[in-house]
């Protein structure tokens, strides 16, 4: 249970805040408090993981105990873009003495905070990443002890597949299926992974929990290995996060030293030994069969399936795999029921979807709101659009979802809501969660080259039609960009791209091609207009008719 509320700042020392100076501010914050004394002493500077509006750290909360009927309240203030010479205006604040820095106060009430709804995000930016004992202060490793001594594995996994949850890492398959294929296998060792190779440009949503709720990740992956009968686990991250490494290595000490980790968990017959793998920053190591060999170390190569990693993984032996966000997802299912769970967001699409909100757009951030929150929401609403962007799309020209295996969506169809079906109906997907905004002076062919070189530089080569089909498709988009493209050109260009995503192995090739077919279904006039002799083009609205019979 989270302690009585107290006079408190919470001191952002995520990444984001921390490249923006978070780490003088609270250096500050501490140094002017020894100074002042009196009712300064009194209140506590505690640091914690992310507070979502990244765009504009250092962010600092300042929670104010008021009373409250009964209960005790507290009453939460966000300042933001702090300098640390503003750190006596904060604590004169936090002692009711002075009201300085109202204009770097934040609306609490504004959309991008009220429209959120948190249930993997709930501990970030309240609890302190670097400590076990807040951490347990605030309900973490609960659920690891309660199912240890009151469920069945199978009881577990049955909570998980009546909470509807699918997978976050893109491909969107049930976990609680994917539970259940690894645990019926026959007996043997098995293993647990956690994917947090997260790779996509403008996604940061799995560093930003590793960073800021270590201890919820590492109680998910435990509740996961209990499900399926695993003694060993391990986490897979890569390099460029040494922030999210080194709080996940500090987290994993504090807890087998606490007992909740290592040889009989919380007092029960559980045993559970986890490790980190640090990966070398490779994209395709985001692949399932690519990681495993990596962890095993070997050259990060995706292999053909089946057999999948659910039947035989690492070392040839049944392995789950689930990406971050799926895993801190289950402690908050288990606490509150599937059925709860269940009950949020769409017939399909069950639950909470956190997104990177990036690019173009007024407030850029973690959001996590229900599945089947509109595009225009989370965007427009919440984001608020792009900058000085006027009109009824706010200057919205294309949202980039799924990253370079995603899509661009126009914005005349930003009404479609958040969940797996619909982003696929749209040639688009859901992906990990990034969600990059573009404006419209934004060039979409230079946007499929852009991803396009992304996939070349990534590809590990294995296959033929990703690494040479990946090039051809970079070097003809550049033909478009040149404006030196022929008519020919261009359905060259759509050939192509449907075999690379057709005959490659794994899903780097064969969701390559899809920025540069979206592009092209949804802005096929710039395409034509960058070739030699665009009169020879077919009429756009003629396009879209045939767009429409297909």
């Amino acid at each position: 249970m989270a302690s009585s509320p107290r006079m408190q700042l919470r001191c952002c020392g995520a990444s984001g805040c921390r490249s923006a100076g978070a780490e003088a501010v609270r250096a500050a914050l501490l140094s002017a408090r020894d100074q002042l004394g009196g009712a300064a002493e009194a209140v506590s500077i505690k640091p914690v993981g992310c507070l979502r509006l990244c765009g504009r750290g250092p962010l600092v909360a300042l929670d104010r105990p008021e009373p409250s009927g009964a209960e005790p309240a507290c009453r939460t203030e966000l300042y933001a873009e702090l300098r640390p010479e503003q750190a006596f205006d904060l604590l004169a604040r936090a002692t009711g003495r002075g009201d300085a820095l109202a204009a770097q106060r934040l609306d609490s009430d504004h959309p991008f905070f009220a429209l959120q709804k948190s249930v993997v995000l709930e501990g970030c930016g309240v609890v302190d990443p670097e400590s076990i004992d807040d951490a347990l202060n605030h309900g973490t490793y609960a659920q690891l002890r309660r199912v240890l001594l009151d469920f069945s594995p199978e009881q577990v996994r049955e909570q998980v597949k009546r909470s509807g949850l699918r997978g976050r890492g893109g491909a969107g398959y049930p976990t609680g299926l994917k539970w259940d294929t690894v645990a019926l296998q026959p007996p043997g060792p098995r293993y647990v992974v956690c994917n947090a190779d997260e790779g996509d440009p403008g996604a940061f949503m799995d560093r930003s929990v590793l960073e800021s709720d270590p201890h919820r990740l590492i109680e998910g992956l435990a509740i996961a290995a209990y499900a399926v009968g695993a003694e060993q686990g391990y986490v897979y991250v890569r390099a460029e996060y040494p922030l999210a490494v080194e709080r996940l290595r500090l987290a994993l000490r504090q807890a087998r030293a606490k007992g909740l980790l290592g040889a009989g968990i919380a007092g029960s017959g559980f045993h559970l030994r986890l490790e980190v793998r640090v990966g070398a920053g490779a994209y395709v190591c985001g692949e399932e069969t690519a990681l495993l060999a990596s962890i095993q170390g070997q050259r990060g190569t995706p292999r053909p399936r089946p057999p999948f990693p659910a039947q035989s993984g690492l070392w040839g032996a049944p392995t789950l795999i689930n990406n971050v966000e799926t895993l801190a997802s289950i402690p908050v299912i288990l606490r509150e029921g599937g059925d709860w769970y269940a009950a949020i967001g769409t017939e399909g699409s069950k639950g909470t979807k956190v997104f990177a909100l990036s690019g173009a757009v007024q407030r850029t951030g973690l959001v996590e709101v229900p599945m089947g929150t509109t595009l225009r929401t989370v965007v427009q609403t919440i984001g608020g659009g792009v900058p000085g962007g006027e009109g009824p799309d706010k200057g919205v020209k294309a949202v980039q979802t799924g990253g370079p295996s995603g899509g661009c969506i126009p914005a005349h169809l930003l009404d479609t809501p958040v969940d797996y079906e619909s982003l696929r109906a749209l040639g688009s997907m859901m992906g990990s969660g990034g969600l990059v905004v573009m404006g419209e002076s934004t060039s979409m062919p230079e946007v499929a080259r852009h991803f396009m070189r992304f996939s070349v530089n990534e590809s590990c080569g294995k296959c033929v039609p990703c690494r040479a089909g990946t090039v051809q498709l970079a070097q003809m988009l550049d033909l478009f960009v040149e404006r030196r493209a022929s008519l020919v050109d261009l359905e060259r260009l759509e050939e192509l791209c449907r075999m690379v995503g057709a005959t490659s192995l794994c899903g780097l090739g064969q969701a390559a091609p899809n920025p540069v077919l979206s592009t092209l279904r949804y802005f096929r006039q710039e395409y034509q207009a960058a070739c030699r002799d665009p009169d020879q083009c077919e009429p756009f609205d003629a396009c879209l008719l045939k767009e429409g019979t297909r």
